[in-house]
C-alpha cells in the first residue's frame, strides 16, 4: 500500500469530533475515518510516524431464537462471550449410581419397542420411571462425603455464568484488572434480579467441556483475577451495590509465574478489602471450594452452600497423600475432613443450605438457579435492613467465633469419640522406689501365708499393672533412641489395614514383622535406658511368677480342705474303719474298689465346683519298683519338648500360629467361615507336631520305654488281683489343669 502524505490545511472543514488529536505525537486534524482506511505516513522534524488500522470483525452472538421461558429479557445480546454449547453434554454416571443404569436402560428400550410396534407401554414406563426416581431418592439420602466431592466435581454441574444467565433480568459482564490482564477463570458483572435490586456478581468459572476448561484454567484463578475482583468490589461499594459471591475452585492456581506475580499478596488484599466494604456480600458454594482461592472471594456476611457442595482447606486427595501416604485413603479423609454443607452448619461455617434435585444440580439446573434466587432474595433482604456499622461487625463477628472454645464445659460424648486422646504421661518410678515397692510386696506374701490371701493378689496384681506400663513407656523411649518408631508405626498401619478387611495375614508382612523383631532384640542393648528397662522387666518376670505361685497355693488350700470335709465326713469314716476290720478278717476287694470310687466321684464334683479340669489316672503299678523309670521318663520328655520347640520356633509354623490368632480374633464376630479356618489351622498345628514326635528314633525310645514299664508292672503283682500290703493305701492321682 503507496504511503500518502496529509496536510492539517486540507482538513479545515471537517468537525472536531472527527478529528484525531495526539499530544504524544503532534499530529492534529487528521479525520477518523480516513485513519481507518489509509496508511499515512507524516514527516515532522525529521520523524516518520507510521500507523496501520486494521478492520476489526464484528462481534457475533449466535443465540438462539427461543430462548428459554425461565430466563427473563429475551435473547441475551450483552457483553459476555458466554453462549449456548452447540453440542449437547454427553450424560455422566459416577460410580456409586451404575446401580441406576440397569433401570435407565430399561425405560429406554421399552420405549423403543412402543416405538417399533406402535403398542401402547405407557403403564410399563411410568411404573419404571417411578421406580427411578425412588431409587433415585434413595441413593441420594445416604451418600457419602466422598460421593458428595464427586457430584460438586461433576463435569455437567451447572457454572457460574448458567446460574447467572438464569437468575437475572440483564446481566452486563465487566472485564479486565485494569493492570493489562483479564484472568477468564473469574467472571464479573452487574445483573439485576427481577428488578429489584442491582447486583454485582462475582464468581469462579469452569467450563463445560474440555476446550472451554483449558480457557477458563479448570477454574482456578491467577493473580490477575482476584485483581480484577478486588477492582469490582471496590466499585460496588462505591455504588453501594451489594456484592454476590459464587465459589467453585479447586484453589488458586499455583504455578511459578502466579507466585511470582504475588498470587498471596493478591488473596490477602482481598481478604482485607472485603472485611471493609460497606455493602452487604453473600457467597455461594456452588460446587468445590478450596483453601485460599475459595475464601479470597468468600468473607462474606452469609455462605450459603448447595447441597452436594464441598468446602474445604485441602482436597481429600491431598489430606489422604499427606496423613495415610496414598491417595486411596481419600473417602476417610473426606469423612475426616468434614467438608460437606450439613456438617458445615453444624460447625456454623455455612449458614444455610440450598437444595438440589435428585440427581445432582445437573439433573435439574434451571431448578436448582431459581432456589439460588429466592435464597439471595431472602438473605439481602435481611441484610439490607442493618445499617452499615453493625454489617461490618456482623462480618467480624461470622468469622471470629469460628474455632472458639470455652474451658471447664462438658465436651459432648459424640464429639469425644473422634477427639484425639490425650497422651497421658505416665511417672517413671527410679531403681530405688522400685526395690522399696517390691520389698513391701515381699513382707504381704509373707503374712499373707498366715492370713487371706485377697489382699496379696489384689497388691499382686497392682504391681503388676504398673511394672507393664513403666516397661511399655521404656520400650517406646528405646524404640524412638534406635530411630524405628517410623518403621514400627507403618507396620501398625499395614497390620490394622489387614485386620479391618478380615484378610489372613500375608506372608511378606509377617518377614517385615520378624526382621523387625530381630534388628529391635539386636540393638536393644546399645539404647540409653537398656539398664532400668531389663531391670523392671526382670521384676516383672519375678512378680507375675509370684502371682501364679500364689494362685496355685490358694488352689492347693481349696482343694485340701474340700478334700478334708469329704474325708472328715462320718458316714466316710465308719465305712473306711469297717473295711479295715472287713480287711483284716477276709479279702474284700470288690468292697475297697466301690469305696474308693465313690470316693473319687466326691473328690472329682468338689473340684469341679472349683472351675477345674480333673483328670483321673489310675495306677496299679508299686511307686517303689517304677521310682527307677523316672530318670528315663524325664529323659524321653526332655527330647519330646526339645522336638517340639525346634518344630514351634520354626517359620512355617510361626506363621500358621499368627493365622491362628487371627481367626480366633474374628471367631468372636460369630464368623462362620473363621471357625471353620480355625479348626482347619488346628488340625494343620497338630498334625506338624506329631510328625516330628513320632520320628523314628523317638518313637523307638518310648516303646522300649513302654514294655519295661509293662513288665515292672507285672513283675510287681499289680495284674494279678493281688492287694498288696504297699498299696493298701494308694489313692487315684488327680492331675488338675488352673482354668
Amino acid at each position: 500500500m503507496a504511503s500518502i502524505s496529509y496536510s492539517p490545511a486540507a482538513f479545515d472543514e471537517t468537525s472536531a469530533s472527527d478529528l484525531l488529536r495526539s499530544s504524544s505525537s503532534g499530529v492534529t486534524g487528521i479525520p477518523l475515518k480516513t485513519l481507518g482506511k489509509v496508511r499515512f505516513v507524516v514527516k515532522r522534524r525529521d520523524v516518520i510516524v507510521a500507523a496501520k488500522m486494521r478492520k476489526m470483525k464484528k462481534h457475533e452472538y449466535p443465540w438462539p431464537a427461543d430462548p428459554h421461558p425461565n430466563v427473563k429479557g429475551g435473547v441475551l445480546t450483552h457483553l459476555s462471550h458466554f453462549k449456548p454449547l452447540k453440542e449437547k453434554q454427553k450424560p455422566v454416571t459416577l460410580d456409586f449410581e451404575k446401580p441406576l443404569v440397569d433401570l435407565e436402560k430399561k425405560i429406554v428400550d421399552v420405549r423403543k419397542m412402543a416405538n417399533e410396534t406402535g403398542l401402547d407401554f405407557s403403564d410399563q414406563i411410568i411404573s419404571l420411571e417411578n421406580k427411578y426416581q425412588q431409587a433415585l431418592k434413595e441413593l441420594y439420602l445416604h451418600i457419602t462425603p466422598i460421593q458428595r466431592v464427586n457430584i460438586a466435581r461433576h463435569p455437567n454441574r451447572p457454572t457460574f455464568l448458567d446460574h447467572v444467565f438464569n437468575m437475572t433480568d440483564k446481566f452486563v459482564e465487566l472485564h479486565g484488572d485494569r493492570a493489562g490482564y483479564d484472568d477468564p477463570a473469574i467472571v464479573t458483572g452487574i445483573g439485576t434480579i427481577d428488578g429489584r435490586r442491582r447486583y454485582m456478581f462475582i464468581g469462579q468459572q469452569k467450563g463445560r467441556n474440555t476446550k472451554e476448561n483449558i480457557q477458563r484454567n479448570f477454574g482456578m484463578p491467577t493473580p490477575h483475577g482476584y485483581r480484577k475482583a478486588l477492582r469490582m468490589m471496590y466499585y460496588a461499594d462505591h455504588h453501594g451495590f451489594p456484592i454476590v459471591t459464587f465459589i467453585d475452585t479447586p484453589g488458586a492456581y499455583a504455578d511459578l509465574k502466579s507466585e511470582e506475580l504475588g498470587q498471596g499478596e493478591a488473596i490477602a488484599h482481598n481478604l482485607r478489602t472485603m472485611f471493609g466494604l460497606k455493602v452487604p456480600i453473600v457467597s455461594i458454594v456452588i460446587g468445590e471450594g478450596g483453601s485460599g482461592g475459595a475464601l479470597a472471594v468468600g468473607c462474606a456476611n452469609k455462605l450459603l452452600m448447595l447441597e452436594n457442595a464441598v468446602f474445604y482447606v485441602a482436597s481429600p486427595e491431598a489430606c489422604a497423600a499427606i496423613l495415610w501416604k496414598s491417595a486411596k485413603a481419600s473417602p476417610k479423609a473426606a469423612e475426616k475432613l468434614r467438608i460437606t454443607a450439613p456438617e458445615l452448619c453444624k460447625l456454623q461455617i455455612c449458614d444455610g443450605i440450598i437444595p438440589e434435585p435428585p440427581g445432582g444440580a445437573h439433573a435439574g439446573a434451571t431448578w436448582t438457579s431459581q432456589q439460588i434466587k429466592a435464597a439471595i432474595n431472602e438473605t439481602m433482604d435481611e441484610l439490607t435492613t442493618i445499617d452499615t456499622e453493625e454489617l461490618l461487625k456482623h462480618r467480624m463477628h461470622k468469622f471470629r467465633k469460628l474455632g472458639g472454645f470455652q474451658e471447664g464445659v462438658p465436651i459432648d460424648p459424640k464429639k469425644e469419640v473422634n477427639m484425639k486422646k490425650k497422651e497421658q504421661t505416665v511417672p517413671r518410678s527410679s531403681k530405688a522406689e522400685l526395690e522399696g515397692e517390691i520389698e513391701k510386696l515381699k513382707q504381704q506374701i509373707l503374712k499373707a501365708k498366715e492370713s487371706s490371701t485377697k489382699p496379696l493378689e489384689v497388691a499382686l496384681k497392682n504391681m503388676i499393672e504398673k511394672l507393664k506400663e513403666e516397661a511399655y513407656h521404656e520400650y517406646s523411649e528405646a524404640i524412638r533412641a534406635m530411630g524405628l518408631k517410623d518403621r514400627l508405626e507403618m507396620l501398625r498401619e499395614e497390620v490394622s489395614k489387614v485386620n479391618s478387611k478380615d484378610r489372613l495375614m500375608n506372608p511378606v508382612l509377617m518377614d517385615k514383622i520378624e526382621k523387625l523383631k530381630h534388628e529391635l532384640n539386636q540393638s536393644l542393648s546399645a539404647a540409653p535406658n537398656y539398664t532400668i528397662l531389663k531391670y523392671k522387666l526382670d521384676m516383672l518376670k519375678e512378680v507375675s511368677t509370684a502371682k501364679s505361685l500364689s494362685k496355685a497355693a490358694t488352689m492347693k488350700q481349696e482343694v485340701n480342705k474340700k478334700f478334708s470335709e469329704i474325708m472328715g465326713r462320718h458316714e466316710i469314716k465308719d465305712k473306711l474303719e469297717a473295711l479295715e476290720a472287713e480287711v483284716q478278717s477276709s479279702g474284700v476287694k470288690d468292697k475297697i474298689l466301690k469305696l474308693k470310687s465313690k470316693i473319687q466321684l466326691e473328690m472329682i464334683s468338689a473340684l469341679e465346683s472349683l472351675s477345674l479340669e480333673v483328670e483321673v489316672v489310675k495306677s496299679n503299678a508299686n511307686p517303689t519298683s517304677l521310682s527307677v523309670f523316672k530318670n528315663k521318663v524325664y529323659n524321653l520328655n526332655e527330647e519330646i519338648n526339645k522336638t517340639t520347640e525346634e518344630v514351634v520356633n520354626s517359620s512355617e509354623l510361626k506363621n500358621m500360629m499368627e493365622l491362628l490368632k487371627l481367626e480366633k480374633a474374628k471367631a468372636e464376630a460369630e464368623d462362620v467361615e473363621s471357625e471353620s479356618k480355625i479348626e482347619a489351622l488346628q488340625q494343620q498345628i497338630k498334625q506338624r507336631i506329631s510328625e516330628a514326635i513320632s520320628s523314628s528314633e523317638l518313637k523307638g525310645k518310648h516303646q522300649e520305654l513302654k514294655a519295661e514299664i509293662s513288665e515292672a508292672i507285672q513283675s510287681s503283682g499289680g495284674a494279678n488281683g493281688s492287694l498288696q500290703k504297699e498299696t493298701k493305701h494308694a489313692e487315684p492321682m488327680l492331675e488338675m489343669n488352673f482354668a
